[in-house]
Protein backbone atom coordinates (compact mmCIF):
# COMPACT_ATOMS: atom_id res chain seq x y z
CA UNK A 1 0.00 0.00 0.00
CA UNK A 2 1.57 2.90 -1.18
CA UNK A 3 2.14 5.76 1.86
CA UNK A 4 -0.07 9.15 2.29
CA UNK A 5 3.23 11.12 2.99
CA UNK A 6 6.86 10.61 1.52
CA UNK A 7 10.39 12.29 2.57
CA UNK A 8 10.46 13.60 -0.77
CA UNK A 9 7.02 15.87 0.28
CA UNK A 10 8.90 17.43 3.21
CA UNK A 11 11.90 18.39 1.31
CA UNK A 12 9.98 20.16 -1.74
CA UNK A 13 7.64 21.74 1.33
CA UNK A 14 10.36 22.47 4.05
CA UNK A 15 13.92 22.39 2.00
CA UNK A 16 14.28 26.00 1.07
CA UNK A 17 13.86 27.21 4.46
CA UNK A 18 16.23 24.05 5.90
CA UNK A 19 18.78 24.75 3.84
CA UNK A 20 18.51 29.09 4.32
CA UNK A 21 18.38 28.26 8.21
CA UNK A 22 21.12 25.63 8.58
CA UNK A 23 23.24 25.67 5.97
CA UNK A 24 23.78 22.03 5.63
CA UNK A 25 27.00 20.89 3.36
CA UNK A 26 27.21 20.08 -0.18
CA UNK A 27 26.66 16.37 0.56
CA UNK A 28 23.50 17.21 2.66
CA UNK A 29 22.20 19.42 -0.41
CA UNK A 30 22.58 16.82 -3.22
CA UNK A 31 21.07 13.92 -1.21
CA UNK A 32 17.99 15.67 -0.32
CA UNK A 33 17.77 16.87 -4.12
CA UNK A 34 18.09 13.19 -4.88
CA UNK A 35 14.98 12.35 -2.65
CA UNK A 36 13.26 15.06 -3.76
CA UNK A 37 13.64 14.01 -7.87
CA UNK A 38 13.07 10.18 -7.41
CA UNK A 39 10.82 8.45 -9.24
CA UNK A 40 9.57 11.61 -11.38
CA UNK A 41 9.69 12.88 -14.44
CA UNK A 42 13.79 15.13 -14.21
CA UNK A 43 15.17 11.80 -13.95
CA UNK A 44 13.36 10.49 -16.98
CA UNK A 45 12.37 7.54 -17.32
CA UNK A 46 10.36 5.08 -20.55
CA UNK A 47 7.14 4.70 -21.98
CA UNK A 48 5.28 0.66 -22.38
CA UNK A 49 3.03 -0.35 -24.60
CA UNK A 50 1.00 -3.43 -24.25
CA UNK A 51 0.82 -5.85 -27.18
CA UNK A 52 -2.30 -7.44 -25.97
CA UNK A 53 -4.08 -4.39 -24.76
CA UNK A 54 -2.43 -1.50 -26.36
CA UNK A 55 -2.17 0.64 -23.01
CA UNK A 56 0.49 2.63 -22.52
CA UNK A 57 2.31 3.08 -19.10
CA UNK A 58 4.96 5.60 -18.12
CA UNK A 59 8.23 4.45 -15.40
CA UNK A 60 9.87 7.32 -13.89
CA UNK A 61 13.53 6.11 -13.33
CA UNK A 62 14.93 5.78 -9.81
CA UNK A 63 17.65 8.27 -8.09
CA UNK A 64 19.13 5.09 -6.62
CA UNK A 65 20.41 6.74 -3.35
CA UNK A 66 21.14 4.53 -0.80
CA UNK A 67 19.51 7.51 1.54
CA UNK A 68 15.81 7.53 -0.09
CA UNK A 69 13.34 5.50 1.22
CA UNK A 70 11.85 4.12 -2.19
CA UNK A 71 15.25 2.86 -3.56
CA UNK A 72 16.18 0.37 -1.15
CA UNK A 73 13.94 -2.77 -1.78
CA UNK A 74 15.56 -4.29 -4.44
CA UNK A 75 19.18 -4.00 -3.42
CA UNK A 76 18.09 -5.25 -0.09
CA UNK A 77 16.65 -8.45 -1.61
CA UNK A 78 20.13 -8.80 -3.77
CA UNK A 79 22.09 -8.36 -0.80
CA UNK A 80 20.37 -11.30 0.94
CA UNK A 81 20.65 -13.85 -1.57
CA UNK A 82 24.14 -13.16 -1.70
CA UNK A 83 24.33 -13.32 2.25
CA UNK A 84 21.75 -16.93 1.47
CA UNK A 85 24.75 -18.41 -0.28
CA UNK A 86 27.26 -18.03 2.76
CA UNK A 87 25.19 -19.18 5.24
CA UNK A 88 27.24 -22.37 7.25
CA UNK A 89 24.63 -24.65 9.46
CA UNK A 90 25.92 -23.07 12.53
CA UNK A 91 24.66 -20.85 15.16
CA UNK A 92 24.71 -17.11 14.14
CA UNK A 93 24.79 -14.35 17.10
CA UNK A 94 23.55 -10.65 17.34
CA UNK A 95 25.84 -8.58 18.98
CA UNK A 96 25.21 -4.75 18.90
CA UNK A 97 27.94 -2.32 19.54
CA UNK A 98 26.83 1.59 20.84
CA UNK A 99 28.87 4.64 21.39
CA UNK A 100 27.90 7.06 24.35
CA UNK A 101 25.72 9.72 23.55
CA UNK A 102 29.24 11.63 24.58
CA UNK A 103 30.33 11.69 20.80
CA UNK A 104 27.24 13.60 19.60
CA UNK A 105 28.69 16.95 19.59
CA UNK A 106 31.22 15.65 17.41
CA UNK A 107 29.70 14.01 15.15
CA UNK A 108 28.81 16.86 12.89
CA UNK A 109 32.69 17.52 11.98
CA UNK A 110 33.97 14.06 12.43
CA UNK A 111 31.48 11.51 11.26
CA UNK A 112 33.53 9.78 9.20
CA UNK A 113 36.02 9.39 11.77
CA UNK A 114 34.23 8.16 14.12
CA UNK A 115 32.11 5.79 12.37
CA UNK A 116 35.29 4.46 10.69
CA UNK A 117 36.70 3.97 14.67
CA UNK A 118 32.96 2.35 15.27
CA UNK A 119 34.15 -0.45 12.75
CA UNK A 120 37.35 -0.74 13.31
CA UNK A 121 37.03 -1.56 16.88
CA UNK A 122 34.03 -3.55 17.18
CA UNK A 123 35.79 -5.86 14.81
CA UNK A 124 38.99 -5.83 16.83
CA UNK A 125 37.32 -6.45 19.93
CA UNK A 126 35.90 -10.02 18.28
CA UNK A 127 38.30 -10.99 16.98
CA UNK A 128 40.35 -10.30 20.00
CA UNK A 129 37.89 -13.36 21.83
CA UNK A 130 37.88 -14.95 19.18
CA UNK A 131 41.71 -15.53 18.90
CA UNK A 132 41.52 -16.73 22.50
CA UNK A 133 41.55 -20.59 23.04
CA UNK A 134 39.55 -19.70 26.54
CA UNK A 135 36.67 -18.63 24.09
CA UNK A 136 37.37 -20.04 20.84
CA UNK A 137 40.92 -19.85 19.41
CA UNK A 138 39.83 -19.65 15.73
CA UNK A 139 39.53 -17.11 12.93
CA UNK A 140 36.01 -16.04 12.76
CA UNK A 141 33.88 -13.83 10.69
CA UNK A 142 31.16 -10.76 10.74
CA UNK A 143 28.97 -8.97 9.36
CA UNK A 144 28.33 -5.12 10.31
CA UNK A 145 25.55 -3.01 9.53
CA UNK A 146 25.87 0.89 10.57
CA UNK A 147 23.10 2.46 12.10
CA UNK A 148 23.00 6.27 13.07
CA UNK A 149 19.69 6.84 14.21
CA UNK A 150 17.15 6.04 17.16
CA UNK A 151 13.18 6.31 16.96
CA UNK A 152 12.96 10.25 17.31
CA UNK A 153 16.14 10.50 14.77
CA UNK A 154 18.13 11.56 17.55
CA UNK A 155 22.09 10.58 16.91
CA UNK A 156 22.70 7.09 18.48
CA UNK A 157 25.71 5.50 16.81
CA UNK A 158 25.64 1.59 17.05
CA UNK A 159 26.51 -1.84 14.71
CA UNK A 160 24.36 -4.34 14.69
CA UNK A 161 26.95 -7.33 14.50
CA UNK A 162 26.21 -11.09 12.88
CA UNK A 163 29.10 -13.37 14.09
CA UNK A 164 28.76 -17.08 13.15
CA UNK A 165 29.14 -19.65 16.55
CA UNK A 166 32.83 -20.51 15.32
CA UNK A 167 35.66 -20.10 13.16
CA UNK A 168 38.64 -21.70 11.22
CA UNK A 169 41.74 -23.16 12.85
CA UNK A 170 45.22 -22.42 11.49
CA UNK A 171 45.10 -26.17 10.43
CA UNK A 172 41.75 -25.21 7.96
CA UNK A 173 39.03 -27.19 9.99
CA UNK A 174 35.90 -25.48 11.89
CA UNK A 175 35.71 -25.25 15.29
CA UNK A 176 32.43 -24.23 17.10
CA UNK A 177 32.24 -22.21 20.00
CA UNK A 178 32.07 -23.60 23.23
CA UNK A 179 28.87 -21.82 24.51
CA UNK A 180 26.66 -22.81 22.28
CA UNK A 181 23.28 -22.23 23.73
CA UNK A 182 24.39 -19.26 25.55
CA UNK A 183 26.51 -16.07 24.85
CA UNK A 184 29.40 -16.09 22.39
CA UNK A 185 31.43 -13.94 24.72
CA UNK A 186 30.39 -12.24 27.78
CA UNK A 187 29.41 -8.78 27.88
CA UNK A 188 31.53 -7.73 30.43
CA UNK A 189 34.18 -8.20 29.04
CA UNK A 190 33.01 -7.48 25.67
CA UNK A 191 32.15 -3.91 26.73
CA UNK A 192 35.79 -3.23 28.83
CA UNK A 193 37.61 -4.09 26.19
CA UNK A 194 35.45 -1.98 23.09
CA UNK A 195 35.55 1.09 25.08
CA UNK A 196 39.37 0.81 25.42
CA UNK A 197 39.75 0.03 21.84
CA UNK A 198 37.99 2.37 20.03
CA UNK A 199 39.48 5.12 21.89
CA UNK A 200 42.88 4.07 20.61
CA UNK A 201 41.15 3.61 16.92
CA UNK A 202 39.80 7.25 17.34
CA UNK A 203 43.21 8.96 18.61
CA UNK A 204 44.46 7.69 15.75
CA UNK A 205 42.39 9.65 13.19
CA UNK A 206 41.88 12.84 15.65
CA UNK A 207 42.35 14.63 18.47
CA UNK A 208 39.62 14.31 21.11
CA UNK A 209 38.94 16.63 23.65
CA UNK A 210 40.01 16.09 27.34
CA UNK A 211 35.84 16.94 28.34
CA UNK A 212 34.85 14.39 26.34
CA UNK A 213 37.46 11.86 27.05
CA UNK A 214 36.83 12.07 30.54
CA UNK A 215 32.99 11.47 30.34
CA UNK A 216 32.99 8.58 27.80
CA UNK A 217 35.46 6.53 30.59
CA UNK A 218 33.42 7.84 33.66
CA UNK A 219 30.12 6.10 30.88
CA UNK A 220 29.05 2.81 31.10
CA UNK A 221 29.73 1.64 27.59
CA UNK A 222 26.57 -1.10 26.17
CA UNK A 223 27.35 -4.21 24.43
CA UNK A 224 23.95 -5.76 23.74
CA UNK A 225 24.32 -9.33 23.07
CA UNK A 226 21.68 -11.56 22.22
CA UNK A 227 21.08 -15.43 22.34
CA UNK A 228 21.75 -17.29 18.80
CA UNK A 229 19.48 -16.71 16.43
CA UNK A 230 17.30 -20.17 16.39
CA UNK A 231 18.44 -21.17 13.17
CA UNK A 232 20.56 -19.34 9.61
CA UNK A 233 17.02 -18.58 8.16
CA UNK A 234 16.19 -16.58 10.62
CA UNK A 235 19.28 -15.02 10.15
CA UNK A 236 18.36 -13.78 6.99
CA UNK A 237 14.75 -12.69 7.77
CA UNK A 238 16.65 -10.38 10.63
CA UNK A 239 18.87 -9.12 7.90
CA UNK A 240 16.19 -7.98 5.91
CA UNK A 241 14.70 -6.03 8.16
CA UNK A 242 17.83 -4.48 9.00
CA UNK A 243 20.22 -4.29 6.02
CA UNK A 244 18.70 -1.22 4.44
CA UNK A 245 17.11 0.81 6.58
CA UNK A 246 17.44 4.42 6.68
CA UNK A 247 16.94 6.78 9.11
CA UNK A 248 12.78 6.69 8.85
CA UNK A 249 10.66 5.08 6.29
CA UNK A 250 7.81 6.76 4.52
CA UNK A 251 4.93 4.63 6.32
CA UNK A 252 6.03 6.50 9.98
CA UNK A 253 4.72 9.68 8.29
CA UNK A 254 1.31 10.66 9.22
CA UNK A 255 1.01 14.06 8.37
CA UNK A 256 2.76 16.55 6.75
CA UNK A 257 1.43 20.16 6.24
CA UNK A 258 3.40 23.63 5.75
CA UNK A 259 4.86 24.11 9.12
CA UNK A 260 4.93 20.58 10.59
CA UNK A 261 6.06 17.04 10.28
CA UNK A 262 3.89 14.21 12.23
CA UNK A 263 5.80 10.42 12.94
CA UNK A 264 5.45 7.73 14.74
CA UNK A 265 8.14 6.04 17.15
CA UNK A 266 8.34 3.47 19.29
CA UNK A 267 9.08 4.49 23.03
CA UNK A 268 11.40 1.67 24.32
CA UNK A 269 11.01 2.63 27.92
CA UNK A 270 7.19 1.65 27.43
CA UNK A 271 7.71 -1.31 25.85
CA UNK A 272 8.05 -0.04 22.68
CA UNK A 273 4.81 1.49 22.83
CA UNK A 274 3.57 2.95 19.30
CA UNK A 275 3.84 7.08 19.99
CA UNK A 276 3.73 10.33 17.90
CA UNK A 277 5.69 12.87 17.59
CA UNK A 278 5.14 16.52 15.87
CA UNK A 279 8.49 18.43 14.39
CA UNK A 280 8.90 21.80 12.42
CA UNK A 281 9.46 20.71 8.92
CA UNK A 282 13.36 22.34 9.44
CA UNK A 283 13.88 20.21 12.72
CA UNK A 284 13.02 17.14 11.13
CA UNK A 285 14.95 17.63 7.73
CA UNK A 286 17.58 18.55 10.12
CA UNK A 287 16.77 15.61 12.25
CA UNK A 288 17.20 13.65 9.07
CA UNK A 289 19.66 14.91 7.96
CA UNK A 290 22.40 13.66 10.54
CA UNK A 291 21.91 10.52 9.45
CA UNK A 292 23.03 10.99 5.97
CA UNK A 293 26.67 9.38 5.54
CA UNK A 294 29.95 10.54 4.14
CA UNK A 295 30.00 10.22 0.29
CA UNK A 296 31.57 6.63 -0.25
CA UNK A 297 31.04 5.73 3.47
CA UNK A 298 30.38 1.72 3.03
CA UNK A 299 28.02 1.71 6.12
CA UNK A 300 27.46 -2.53 5.41
CA UNK A 301 31.02 -4.80 6.31
CA UNK A 302 31.98 -7.69 6.06
CA UNK A 303 34.81 -9.35 7.92
CA UNK A 304 37.40 -12.41 8.87
CA UNK A 305 36.74 -15.27 6.79
CA UNK A 306 32.97 -13.65 5.04
CA UNK A 307 35.23 -10.64 3.75
CA UNK A 308 35.45 -10.33 0.11
CA UNK A 309 38.61 -11.06 -0.20
CA UNK A 310 38.88 -14.51 2.22
CA UNK A 311 35.39 -16.11 0.60
CA UNK A 312 36.87 -18.00 -2.42
CA UNK A 313 39.48 -19.77 0.31
CA UNK A 314 38.40 -19.65 3.67
CA UNK A 315 35.19 -19.67 3.51
CA UNK A 316 35.33 -22.32 1.41
CA UNK A 317 37.50 -24.41 4.04
CA UNK A 318 34.36 -24.13 6.56
CA UNK A 319 31.69 -25.49 3.82
CA UNK A 320 34.09 -28.52 2.96
CA UNK A 321 34.49 -29.23 6.35
CA UNK A 322 30.40 -28.92 7.28
CA UNK A 323 29.48 -30.72 4.22
CA UNK A 324 28.55 -27.66 2.49
CA UNK A 325 27.92 -27.07 -1.21
CA UNK A 326 30.82 -24.95 -2.12
CA UNK A 327 30.28 -20.83 -2.14
CA UNK A 328 30.45 -19.14 -5.01
CA UNK A 329 29.53 -16.25 -6.43
CA UNK A 330 26.14 -15.68 -8.50
CA UNK A 331 24.63 -12.90 -10.10
CA UNK A 332 20.81 -11.80 -10.12
CA UNK A 333 18.79 -9.36 -12.26
CA UNK A 334 16.47 -6.95 -11.02
CA UNK A 335 13.85 -8.38 -13.10
CA UNK A 336 14.59 -11.70 -11.26
CA UNK A 337 14.69 -10.40 -7.81
CA UNK A 338 11.62 -8.73 -8.46
CA UNK A 339 9.48 -11.81 -9.87
CA UNK A 340 11.05 -14.06 -7.04
CA UNK A 341 11.34 -12.17 -3.94
CA UNK A 342 8.84 -8.97 -4.23
CA UNK A 343 5.89 -10.38 -6.25
CA UNK A 344 5.95 -8.03 -8.95
CA UNK A 345 6.28 -9.02 -12.86
CA UNK A 346 7.88 -5.91 -14.35
CA UNK A 347 6.75 -7.63 -17.77
CA UNK A 348 3.09 -7.64 -16.94
CA UNK A 349 0.36 -5.51 -18.18
CA UNK A 350 -1.41 -3.67 -14.79
CA UNK A 351 -4.47 -3.95 -17.33
CA UNK A 352 -4.72 -7.27 -18.82
CA UNK A 353 -2.83 -9.50 -17.16
CA UNK A 354 -0.72 -10.35 -19.83
CA UNK A 355 3.29 -10.67 -19.96
CA UNK A 356 3.35 -8.58 -22.99
CA UNK A 357 4.84 -5.30 -21.85
CA UNK A 358 7.44 -3.71 -24.43
CA UNK A 359 9.45 -0.55 -24.04
CA UNK A 360 8.58 1.37 -27.06
CA UNK A 361 10.26 5.14 -26.08
CA UNK A 362 13.25 6.45 -23.66
CA UNK A 363 12.62 9.55 -21.89
CA UNK A 364 15.42 12.41 -21.63
CA UNK A 365 15.64 13.75 -17.94
CA UNK A 366 14.34 17.43 -17.95
CA UNK A 367 16.77 18.56 -15.44
CA UNK A 368 18.85 18.71 -11.93
CA UNK A 369 22.44 16.54 -11.42
CA UNK A 370 23.32 13.97 -13.69
CA UNK A 371 22.05 10.70 -12.18
CA UNK A 372 25.99 9.56 -12.20
CA UNK A 373 26.27 12.40 -9.44
CA UNK A 374 22.75 10.73 -7.69
CA UNK A 375 24.49 7.36 -7.70
CA UNK A 376 27.60 8.43 -5.55
CA UNK A 377 25.55 11.22 -2.98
Amino acid sequence: MKPAYEIADIIRLHGANFQKRFKPPLQVKKTLKALSICRTKYLGGHMSVCKSCGVETISYNSCRNRHCPKCQVTNREKWILDRESELLPVPYYHIVFTLPHAFNELLPHYDKEIYTALFAASWLTIQKFAADPKYLGAKTGMVSILHTWGQQLWLHPHVHCIVPGGGITPSGKWKSCRYKDKYLFPKRALSTVFRATFMAELRKKMIVAQHISKKVFQTKWVVYAKRPFASPKTVVEYLGRYTHKIAISNHRLKKVDQENVTFTYKDYRQEGKNKQIKLGGSEFLRRFSSHILPSGFVRIRHYGFLASRNKNKELNLAKKDLNQPKWQKVKYSWVQIAKEKLNYNPERCHCCGYETLITTKLIAPERGPPLRQLKNA
